[in-house]
């Protein structure tokens, strides 16, 4: 069972940045792909960022150029460092960590932050 603990959420006005922080129970980056997804009242769930385990990232177009996923295997930490937010970045903000399995794929979720900017 791999644990995950997501903060850094908040108020920031238009332009701000802020910095999510996605701690994990054990050193998993080697294994899992990691990745943060957002959803706001109403709307779907958005993946935003991928770290799978050889490094390598992926952002979706909505925030690519402005978010950016990394990791800290020191700290057993994934972070989404978010610039330039906008109001319509305002939704709760979860990481998880997947792999496949012989059985199927594996994911666990972490509880989400809450990421508010105002206009």
């Amino acid at each position: 069972q791999v644990h995950l603990v997501a903060s850094g959420g908040g108020f920031v006005q238009a332009g701000g940045s802020l910095r999510l922080s996605c701690a994990f129970s054990e050193n998993i980056t080697s294994v899992y792909t990691m990745e943060w997804y957002r959803q706001a009242p109403g709307k779907q769930r958005e993946l935003l960022a991928s770290l799978n385990s050889r490094g390598s990232t992926i952002h979706a177009d909505s925030v690519k150029g402005r978010f950016t996923i990394s990791s800290d295997n020191a700290k057993n930490t994934v972070y989404l460092q978010m610039n330039s937010l906008k109001p319509e970045d305002t939704a709760n903000y979860y990481c998880t960590a997947a792999r496949t399995r012989s059985y199927g794929l594996e994911t666990f979720w972490g509880q989400g932050t809450q990421v508010t900017v105002s206009s």
